[in-house]
């Protein structure tokens, strides 16, 4: 256990010095929120509404926050596919190393790069209005879910990223985008068409942004369907099955790379 904790932690510290050292890179991660608050929230807040009232830039910033955790995946997946195809992923196999640490390692990183991007999100919905009304514990227990959401998807995109190329990595945000759209992110489900409605109820991105709006206090929360009355719940269940799911097969994957 010592071991594995140890080799996470210089994996972790690897992938953070190389996302410091491409600074396009971090500002482009940290420009894309910023720039879709700002279009989605002042640019077409004015036509859209909120399911049972409310101001629409509350409505909007957690979805915000669970879009960009869902993108997230994008550069988990890239960073993978491209270590594995460079040989690096084979040079840690072939060092007296941790195989856990490897993967383990990644997801670290990528929890700290997901938390600046949440704390400069919500510094910037601050300015233009947001705000979260149920007090700071609450509004942290929110922050928790969205990186507990992270920390699954990270599984996903590891085991991913193991199976394909660069190229085909780069086309993961054909998936990524439908999949935080054909949720509550942007509108409430209750104004979408029925079968759509059932998809974007059962989205586990739905659940985190609902129990997320629900602990800060923001508009859009309710619903007559099990999993909107249910969201709080939802938001601990369906990462924790992402994470069984997809933590072994990534360990797995990984021991069995190239064999």
């Amino acid at each position: 256990m010592r071991y594995a904790v140890v080799d996470s932690w210089i994996v972790a510290k690897r992938d953070l010095i190389h996302w410091v050292r491409e600074p396009v890179r971090v500002f482009a991660n940290l420009a894309y929120p910023i720039i879709s608050v700002l279009i989605f929230g002042l640019v077409f807040g004015s036509a859209m509404n909120v399911f049972g009232g409310g101001d629409y830039i509350e409505f909007l910033l957690p979805g915000m926050f669970g879009q960009t955790i869902a993108f997230g995946v994008g550069s988990t997946l890239m960073m993978v596919s491209m270590d594995a195809d460079r040989g690096v992923t084979d040079r840690f196999r072939a060092s007296p190393m941790s195989q856990t640490g490897v993967v383990a390692g990644r997801s670290i990183a990528d929890l700290v790069n997901s938390s600046l991007e949440l704390l400069v999100l919500a510094l910037c919905g601050l300015v233009i209005g947001w705000s979260f009304r149920d007090g700071p514990l609450n509004a942290l227990l929110a922050f928790a879910l969205f990186l507990w959401l992270r920390f699954a998807l990270v599984w996903v995109g590891v085991y991913i990223g193991l199976l394909v190329k660069p190229e085909a990595a780069q086309a993961s945000w054909m998936f990524l985008f439908p999949l935080t759209m054909f949720a509550n992110t942007f509108v409430s489900p209750e104004l979408m068409p029925g079968w759509l409605r059932v998809v974007a109820e059962w989205n586990p991105l739905s659940s985190t942004v609902a129990a997320a709006r629900e602990l800060f206090g923001n508009p859009g929360v309710g619903g007559d369907s099990w999993a909107a009355q249910n969201s709080l719940l939802l938001a601990v269940l369906w990462p924790a099955v992402f994470v069984a799911i997809f933590w072994p097969l990534s360990v797995l994957k990984y021991r069995n790379l190239s064999r």
